[in-house]
């Protein structure tokens, strides 16, 4: 990986409760609170200036912007609710150019099976765990499992296996 394990130390800290809380937030009401993104993006503001070289830093901005275009796009498409777009935006500065192909794929692993487990989940028992969750009777998948879980393990992967 070629995100710093320095960086991804002190990004993952910060960035782990809210992914957390992403993704029972969209699993319970089938939304993504706007707090929660401007929390992801507030840590890589913040946390960036000591994480990273100013250049680095500031070019991660451009990452925001071409994610939040390609967001916006989906969305408009019907692809992808709204919160789902906003948080892949405030969490693409995170991510190290070097490290897009081997994101993609971590993504595509973590979709199926976060996909898989919420369908067990819907399907069997587990429902009665938490009977009120929005997600339940959604025809719609909560996407912000997918996405706060690959940005999770991707810090996490950080910390271990990055330069």
């Amino acid at each position: 990986m070629d995100i710093s394990a320095y960086s991804a130390l002190l990004f993952l800290p910060l960035a782990l409760p809210i992914c957390v809380y992403v993704t029972f937030s969209d699993m319970r009401d089938m939304r993504i609170p706007n707090q929660m993104v401007t929390a992801l993006f507030l840590v890589f503001a913040v946390v960036g200036l000591f994480a990273l070289p100013l250049d680095v830093y500031a070019w991660r901005y451009v990452h925001l912007i071409v994610v939040l275009v390609a967001g916006i796009a989906l969305n408009a498409g019907g692809v992808m609710g709204a919160g789902d777009a906003k948080f892949a935006a405030a969490a693409a500065p995170f991510i190290h150019l070097g490290d897009v192909q081997f994101l993609l794929a971590l993504f595509a692993a973590n979709l199926l099976a976060a996909f898989a487990a919420h369908r067990i989940g819907k399907y069997t028992g587990l429902k009665n765990i938490a009977p009120h969750w929005k997600s339940w009777t959604s025809p719609k998948f909560p996407m912000g499992l997918a996405l706060g879980g690959t940005l999770a393990l991707y810090l996490g992967l950080g910390v271990w296996l990055g330069k």
